[in-house]
């Protein structure tokens, strides 16, 4: 394996795609385009083999639609936006030891290099520069021509269009909203600005004001419906409290609340610090129902989430009954303290059919826990919280909003207590903790004066439902998730004050976030190919960007004006404002969009809102595909768990295509992948092999045509079937799928066809034709997945030209042929039913005998699968039909009884097995014969062939009579 050299192979390669200019890509009228676009990376670090996954499967999208007839265009930019880079310059220049150590040990950049990189443009320039080596490395068919990054001046020229153009048409609002927040940076913060790229899920709470006398008691819950069952509230024990004035009114709130509550615009004095020990079992009033409750101590409750402080609802919340049930048994609590717990039962709220009066002690009994931190608790709760909020209703303990569903009394309880002063909002982060890529801990705040993108408009939402209803959604299962994220987008701040960027147009003291700059410029990709190829034409709007009109991007984007009237005010030739506005209008809009499944809650469903936005509907994208992540050795990629592996090493050290495979062969597209060393070594070698025999079979020659043999046109048949699954996996991106025919099932057919043929002799002078016909397919079917190999073999081959360029291979029905593989079925059937009887007798053969079925039990067994097809498969109705033909009729009751065998089997097998033997004429003894030599050399036996009824062989245990259509009888000596 060591000595087969994979970066030779992919420098060949790739040098000959460059000097063919493969992967460039133009409008071509006569061709149908299509357009294949990925998530472009954000330069702060070295690409890992976990993004290696989206590429290559973008990558072979890209190869696969060129096969099949397709202009297809594959273009990359570099995502500067934002404040990661600020980050991560800001933590070298600091001499952070982490940093230090991840960019010595894993990325190994050389110390020296340290000075250059601390400033956050030379750091995105080295990371760019590294990533789209990689990129060319492994052999991605991306036409760089069309390269540019999110600072160029033209891009900031653009996203400002667009920015202005959505200001205007009233997707842009200003005001005070909540917002993800890094209290160091003091800037939102949205996926690219946090640790492991992880989107901030902003949900909204009811703080219900319980009172003791005048002291307010906040608690948050997400389910204001459930305080007619409150019984009492929790509070960490070993948590610090303080009492505080907050706006006009006195708190008791968790120590660590202070701050959310003073980033939400609540002004807040401190007046006391206390324990949570000093808050137990004081008394406090219901502000709906005027019960009189207590304060218990609680486990779980945690002090930094909400207020510290949380109402108990033991008859719909597994949290409280858990922690309820425990505290009546705690054997340490005094006295006074058990006559309060052993008094609280818990109060029905809500109906729920198929559940009790108190659903969540049903709940915590079906899940079998019993302790507060039961990780179980969390599934419990979310599945009956779920349950009670779609099918439950308020009961008569819940007046005067009883018959009224869940969902209808939330919203009224929340509006009344509202307007009565009892409730108020608290927002939080749903997913937390999540930390800023500064390091610190992200909280929600209340901005004022904030720019906002309004994805809660109903109309703008009801456009992007549409267009998903529209769209291939890959892998399908990812469609609720898009429907969810849809959904749940509302205002989003779309500026803040540092990092790279855009400008906000027309309040230039902000730059627009990372997210909302990456929306459309898979349009940009068009006119970046003019900006690098006309330069001259360009050259002063890189200077001088605002010298670009709006006018400009109006016309090739939305065919808005003149060429003539742009041509006049920008001195750009009307020639070249046509050919862009051509260009766009050809290849737009996208055809596939690749990305990671963490972005459909975010980028990738705003570009879907974008899109309906701004363009005509025949503009709209065609497809998303959300793959899963790479695992490595089932474990997630982590820094700290030390086990990211940078692209460029990893193809160094496995090479590109072993590595493409690698990334792609243990999951499909909605799963994650495992990637380990064993799995990679197993893929050369099979690469390995792959090469080696084309090599071998491009230096034969090949005789003059003869008739083919039952044993080719099997294999050529097989072989048109993985092409025909190869084909429709790849449409869907079932990689894997493809990957499994390519290395394994054919290669399985193809070493049981040389087994079947045994040494070479020259009167199987059709083998070699055969083979380099398999191998010919191979090579065209691995082409997108595995490139370099697919040249490689391809040209050992003796093909002319190149297999990227060449016909992707399609299903021909000519080849196909049923009557082929039912023989090679029967073979293969009777080769493994001898061994295992070989092996169950330990018997040394000296002669077997195969006895072929009678003929009259083959015509019984067409009937019964034919009548299984139709869906007519009464048994004794059966018989009856078969015993009515005379002939089958003076066999007897063995006609009857194999009669009633025939069709439970015909009824019981695969229909796509049934199908294929429906009317098939097999001359199954002629098949026997044909294999002795075969059978012969497997068993090292003499081999005799007959037929049932037949008196050719001598059958001295009547074993004959067994014999059934597919499964011969077998006597062995």
């Amino acid at each position: 394996m060591a000595k087969f050299n994979w970066r030779a192979l992919e420098r060949k390669w790739q040098k000959k795609w460059a000097w063919a200019k493969l992967d460039q890509t133009d409008p071509d009228p006569r061709r149908p385009k299509y357009f294949v676009t990925a998530a472009y990376p954000y330069p702060n670090s070295p690409q890992h083999i976990g993004h290696g996954r989206t590429y290559t499967i973008a990558d072979a999208n890209a190869r696969f639609h060129r096969m099949r007839g397709y202009n297809t265009l594959y273009p990359m930019g570099f995502h500067y936006t934002g404040t990661p880079l600020y980050a991560m310059a800001k933590r070298l220049s600091q001499n952070d030891p982490e940093i230090i150590k991840t960019f010595t040990e894993v990325y190994r950049i050389p110390r020296q290099k340290f000075d250059q990189l601390k400033e956050p443009k030379r750091m995105a320039e080295y990371f760019r520069n590294d990533i789209k080596k990689g990129m060319i490395e492994i052999g991605y068919s991306i036409d760089w021509r069309r390269e540019f990054t999110t600072i160029d001046h033209v891009y900031n020229r653009f996203i400002q269009w667009h920015f202005r153009w959505l200001n205007q048409h009233g997707y842009i609002t200003k005001g005070t909203h909540p917002v993800a927040w890094c209290p160091n940076d003091k800037n939102p913060v949205g996926t690219v600005d946090t640790q492991g790229d992880v989107e901030p899920e902003i949900g909204e709470s009811s703080l219900i004001k319980f009172r003791q006398d005048e002291i307010v008691y906040p608690t948050a819950t997400l389910r204001p419906e459930t305080v007619f069952g409150v019984t009492n509230l929790w509070v960490n024990p070993e948590a610090q409290y303080v009492q505080a004035r907050v706006d006009e009114e006195q708190w008791i709130v968790s120590l660590e609340a202070v701050a959310t509550l003073e980033h939400q615009n609540h002004k807040i004095s401190i007046e006391r610090e206390l324990s949570g020990k000093e808050l137990l079992w004081k008394t406090l009033t219901n502000p709906v129902t005027q019960a009189i409750i207590p304060i218990l101590p609680a486990r779980f409750v945690e002090p930094d989430n909400g207020t510290g402080i949380v109402m108990s609802v033991p008859g719909h919340a597994p949290y409280d009954y858990q922690a309820l049930t425990e505290l009546k048994t705690n054997p340490s609590l005094p006295d006074h303290a058990k006559a309060i717990v052993e008094k609280i039962e818990p109060i029905s709220v809500i109906t729920l059919e198929g559940f009790s009066q108190s659903p969540a002690v049903d709940i915590v009994k079906k899940y079998g826990i019993t302790d507060q931190k039961d990780p179980r608790l969390a599934e419990a709760t979310k599945d009956l919280y779920s349950k009670e909020f779609h099918n439950g209703s308020m009961n008569e303990n819940a007046k005067p909003y009883t018959g009224q569903s869940v969902e209808q009394a939330r919203q009224t309880i929340i509006q009344e207590l509202t307007n009565a002063g009892k409730l108020t909002k608290l927002y939080e982060i749903l997913n937390k903790p999540i930390i800023c890529r500064c390091g610190t801990r992200v909280v929600v705040h209340i901005v004022d004066n904030q720019w906002f993108i309004n994805y809660g408009d109903p109309d703008w939402k009801k456009q992007a439902h549409l267009c998903l209803d529209q769209m291939a959604i890959l892998p399908e299962e990812r469609r609720n998730e898009f429907n969810y994220a849809l959904d749940w987008l509302k205002e989003r701040a779309c500026a803040r004050k540092v990092g790279l960027g855009t400008r906000l147009p027309w309040d230039p003291d902000w730059i627009i976030e990372a997210l909302s700059d990456s929306v459309i410029y898979m349009a940009y990709y068009i006119l970046a190919k003019y900006l690098a190829n006309d330069w001259v034409s360009f050259k002063r709007f890189e200077k001088s960007p605002e010298d670009l009109p709006d006018a400009f991007f109006d016309y090739i984007f939305l065919g808005e004006g003149s060429a003539e009237a742009i041509t006049r005010e920008t001195r750009i030739s009307k020639r070249i404002m046509e050919g862009i506005r051509k260009e766009f209008t050809y290849f737009y809009p996208v055809d596939m969009r690749h990305s990671a499944k963490d972005l459909v809650s975010n980028h990738l469903s705003m570009y879907i809102f974008h899109h309906t936005a701004l363009f005509p509907r025949n503009l709209w994208p065609k497809g998303i595909v959300a793959n899963g992540f790479v695992l490595m050795e089932r474990a997630k990629m982590s820094k700290s768990l030390e086990n990211i592996i940078p692209l460029r090493q990893a193809i160094a050290k496995f090479g590109a295509d072993p590595l493409r495979i690698g990334v792609l062969s243990t999951a499909e597209l909605n799963q994650d992948t495992d990637f380990s060393e064993s799995l990679v070594a197993t893929i050369q070698e099979r690469l390995v092999n792959l090469v080696a025999q084309s090599r071998k079979l491009g230096r034969r020659r090949v005789s003059g045509k003869s008739s083919p043999s039952t044993l080719d046109r099997w294999m050529l048949s097989r072989l048109n079937s993985a092409a025909q699954t190869a084909t429709t996996a790849m449409e869907k991106l079932r990689v894997r799928e493809v990957i499994n025919a390519i290395l394994y099932n054919i290669e399985n057919d193809t070493a049981w066809y040389q087994r079947r043929l045994g040494p070479r002799k020259k009167s199987h002078e059709g083998r070699d034709r055969v083979l380099k016909q398999v191998f010919d397919f191979k090579a065209r079917m691995i082409a997108p997945l595995a490139p370099h190999v697919a040249e490689e073999m391809w040209a050992s081959l003796g093909n002319k030209g190149m297999v990227a360029k060449a016909d992707w291979p399609e299903f021909e029905e000519s080849l196909h042929d049923s009557a082929a593989e039912a023989a090679e079925s029967i073979i293969r059937q009777t080769l493994d039913d001898t061994a295992e009887i070989l092996r169950a007798t330990g018997l040394t053969p000296k002669r077997i005998t195969y006895y072929s079925a009678a003929p009259w039990k083959w015509r019984i067994y067409q009937k019964a699968l034919d009548m299984a097809v139709k869906s007519q498969s009464d048994q004794g109705t059966f018989i009856r039909d078969v015993m009515s033909e005379p002939e089958l009729r003076s066999i007897g009751k063995p006609a009857a009884d194999f009669a009633s065998k025939a069709i439970r089997q015909a009824t019981q097998m695969k229909e796509e097995l049934r199908k294929s033997r429906v009317g098939l004429e097999l001359k199954e003894m002629k098949i026997l014969e044909d294999a002795i030599d075969f059978f012969s050399r497997e068993f090292k036996a003499e081999i005799q062939v007959g037929q049932e009824g037949e008196k050719r062989v001598s059958d001295p245990k009547d074993r004959a009579r067994s014999a059934e259509p597919y499964r011969p009888a077998i006597f062995i000596e």
